[in-house]
């Protein structure tokens, strides 16, 4: 048994101040430590900056010289491991924090925010997210959560994009209570935020298959090797309690293995030092075939590989995913991850730690916004990125082993888990729950002592239910509008929004609140065109560029970039291997159908065989779209054996199109109209 933050616990480092002074690698002559009223050490500073020493692999020559930082760097250098100041902001009667403790709570899990619906004083509260590797979450967390969200949150809790909870609306003066409750329950919301590796996603489905169960295995493994030692999460929220949790004795291997320069042996960080990464990273575990974890949007993508026999052997790593950008700058992009190699099953940890290394080391710390890994990829390409991590690795990849299509699994509905028991995927819109929903996903949850998983696509899934139950159960949720998925429109159950607003202090325009409408809009346009019910697309809508719904993905992303208007991105694929390109900016919400009709109306008259909206967007090429977008008058109707020829010349169509503006109308459909009449005209004289 082991903390979950090491040796260096919290009374050991009040304590002493030698490992207080030592904490600080780096530090100056002209730079002192003082002692907060806690006793937690910060420094004084001078006009100089201090050197980082601690993003410098500790076997080096000491080479290091003065580069240029931003801010967050030098917050987390003078925070005694995340402590400081947020220690101390925690204490005042103010309803928020500075702006240096708030760049500090994300490490510990949470976000400061202020309702953007209110106008005056701002009204401000904190999101709490949980850490939850491969979505599981026990039925005491579920319960937890639960209670925490009506009591001290705003009455709902949020599944997200990567199998976490969101808790909105927590008041300062109830972080405390809320955070010990969750780390009580044994939960965690510890690296869920912060420039650190976030929660592992792994396939949420209980399937009980060795492939499953060893991907969500190695997900776990992943997760607990990444997690902060220093103790600083606890010290805050627990006063410093050791909570014990038992870690698989390979994970505290790799670890403490430094045989290739990849620690800092004296720091109670081992992986991470005093500055941590450059920005937040993430990673995700599966298995051939299964994308249900969009795995080529992540730093860091690990496919279990097995044998004829269903035996894992090892693990394809692809590396350099993200999807942040930044509108109208060119050198911001969403980016997919690509094959690194291969490793054997027993080194993989070893195998993650080189390239976490590899991006602490190399990944930059002065411009935030190029500072994910995928930058550092694109910058040096995969050769020399492969060359640099094989030497933390101290070996070199083995070639990829080929893999099948990848599919898109949402696992709703009733499944066999293969062990006797069933599960039940449920859709969730948004992944919001609340309400009706709320009260009876509890009763269920506790009546039948359910664990449950969320999914990377904001659903829940209910665990080990005996055959028994599942009448009772179905109707219980389907009361509650917890429908099975034949009766839930194939839009929405593909469709991803970001919370936006009001309370996301990044939303440019609506995302979580807008999507409803859009997705009713949408399924309008396509059956006004003849596209059948089945028929779907891949939406997903953020409020910013950021991309948390992974927007760059979708075969129809919305991107917010302006009040009420979009940036429309076409071409991603159903099973979520391909990037979306921008295809037009500023379209206001309210014009979407000027868009959106024509596209489904050529994709329903010209595709291919089965061919998807993504695929049929990218075949076309944008500039035939456009096209076809600003020349649209509405589908061609009427009885098709005429096959008229509306306007033999443009003096034509210009005269019929300013005698339709009087009628608000289009040339087009006055024309329609005026042929309608005439046909009419000749029926009724033929028939008298």
């Amino acid at each position: 048994m082991t903390t979950p933050y090491g040796a260096a616990t919290s009374t050991v480092i009040r304590s002493d101040p030698k490992i207080q002074v030592h904490n600080f690698i780096g530090l100056k002559a002209s730079h002192s430590l003082a002692f907060n009223k806690n006793s937690a050490p910060f420094l004084l500073r001078k006009s100089r900056p201090p050197v980082i020493r601690a993003v410098s692999t500790p076997t080096k020559t000491d080479t290091a010289t003065e580069t240029k930082r931003s801010k967050v760097e030098i917050i987390k250098e003078g925070s005694n491991y995340i402590r400081y100041p947020l220690n101390e902001e925690l204490l005042t009667d103010a309803p928020n924090i500075n702006e240096a403790a708030t760049q500090l709570i994300k490490f510990h899990g949470s976000y400061q925010q202020y309702n953007r619906d209110e106008r005056g004083a701002r009204s401000y509260s904190f999101m709490l997210r949980t850490k939850n590797p491969c979505g599981k979450v026990s039925n005491e967390l579920y319960l937890t959560m639960d209670d925490l969200a009506d009591q001290f949150g705003i009455g709902t809790l949020r599944l997200t994009t990567r199998q976490t909870f969101q808790l909105h609306g927590v008041l300062k003066k109830d972080l405390k209570t809320v955070m010990s409750s969750i780390i009580r329950s044994m939960g965690s919301t510890l690296g869920a935020c912060g420039d650190l590796n976030r929660n592992v996603l792994a396939p949420a489905a209980p399937i009980a298959r060795k492939d499953y169960l060893f991907a969500q295995e190695t997900a776990e493994n992943i997760a607990a090797l990444l997690t902060p030692q220093s103790g600083f999460y606890y010290d805050m929220w627990v006063d410093g309690e050791k909570i014990l949790t038992a870690e698989p004795p390979e994970v505290v291997k790799a670890r403490n293995d430094n045989s290739h320069g990849t620690n800092f042996p004296d720091s109670p960080e081992l992986i991470y030092g005093t500055q941590f990464l450059p920005r937040k990273f993430k990673i995700a575990v599966t298995v051939p075939g299964d994308n249900s974890v969009d795995v080529l949007t992540n730093d860091i993508g690990v496919v279990v590989v097995s044998d004829e026999n269903g035996e894992p052997q090892g693990f394809n790593i692809y590396v350099g995913g993200g999807m942040g950008r930044t509108h109208r700058l060119e050198t911001t992009f969403p980016r997919l991850a690509e094959p690194l190699g291969y490793v054997p099953k027993d080194d993989i940890l070893y195998a993650v730690k080189a390239i976490v290394v590899t991006q602490r080391e190399n990944g930059r710390r002065d411009d935030r916004k190029y500072s994910r890994m995928k930058y550092l990829i694109s910058s040096w390409g995969i050769e020399k990125f492969r060359s640099v991590v094989e030497q933390y690795y101290g070996k070199k990849f083995e070639p990829f082993r080929e893999l099948p299509e990848w599919e898109f699994k949402s696992y709703l509905g009733w499944h066999e888990q293969g062990d006797g028991n069933l599960y039940c995927g449920l859709h969730v819109d948004n992944g919001r729950i609340g309400g009706e929903m709320k009260k009876t996903l509890r009763e269920v949850i506790e009546k039948y002592n359910l664990n449950v998983r969320i999914t990377p696509n904001q659903n829940l899934i209910l665990c080990n239910i005996r055959s028994a139950w599942k009448r009772n159960i179905t109707t219980a949720l389907a009361q509650a509008g917890l429908l099975l998925p034949r009766y839930v429109d194939p839009l929405n159950i593909t469709a991803m929004a970001c919370p936006a607003f009001p309370l996301c202090p990044l939303a440019i325009t609506e995302a979580e609140r807008g999507i409803p409408g859009i997705l009713k809009r949408v399924r309008a346009v396509l059956e006004k065109v003849g596209l059948k019910y089945n028929e779907s697309v891949v939406i997903r809508v953020t409020g910013c560029p950021n991309g948390c719904a992974r927007p760059y993905m979708a075969e129809l992303g919305l991107v917010g970039d302006g009040p009420n208007s979009y940036q429309i991105w076409l071409g991603g694929r159903p099973n979520q291997t391909q990037l979306a390109r921008s295809f037009m900016d500023k379209v206001k919400v309210q014009d979407l159908e000027n868009v959106l009709e024509p596209l489904f109306y050529n994709w329903k008259r010209k595709r291919q065989s089965k061919e998807s909206f993504g695929d049929f967007t990218t075949r076309m090429g944008f500039d035939k779209l456009k096209e076809l977008v600003e020349k649209w008058e509405g589908p061609v109707v009427g009885p098709s054996r005429y096959n008229l020829k509306l306007f033999a010349d443009r003096e034509t169509y210009e005269a019929m199109d300013e005698l339709a503006k009087l009628q608000n109308k289009n040339a087009h459909q006055l024309a329609i109209e005026v042929i309608r009449n005439f046909v009419a005209a000749q029926q009724n004289g033929k028939s008298e």
